[in-house]
């Protein structure tokens, strides 16, 4: 008995199209050409979500000095006061702190000016 793989082959093809759905043109009809561009967007993506990283810490480290620079003290010098009075912040949190609640960022440039 023989046995035939037309119904995967087909539910193969129906993924990738599914996934090519809304490709300009022969992108998003065509089995072969959506196949290439789906592999091509998924590197895309890949490298996206790497380059979102780098992007969101640049932004946090833009925030934290703006907010340093109001403070009369500068990003590196508070982030290295930061690790002498032990408080373990990360950027993103910090961040958040300055945008949000400006008299908290003050107090803890206080006690880095402190140290």
């Amino acid at each position: 008995m023989r046995i035939k793989n037309g119904t995967h082959a087909i539910k193969k093809r129906n993924a990738i199209l599914k996934k090519a759905k809304g490709y300009f043109g022969a992108k998003s009809k065509q089995f072969k050409i959506a196949k290439q561009q789906v592999m091509k967007s998924g590197n895309y993506a890949y490298v996206g979500r790497k380059l979102e990283k780098r992007n969101m810490r640049s932004l946090w480290i833009a925030r934290i000095n703006a907010a340093c620079r109001l403070n009369d003290i500068n990003y590196s010098t508070f982030m290295c006061g930061l690790k002498k009075a032990n408080i373990d912040l990360n950027r993103k949190v910090l961040a958040d702190i300055a945008a949000t609640d400006p008299q908290a960022f003050a107090e803890l440039v206080k006690t880095v000016k402190s140290k």
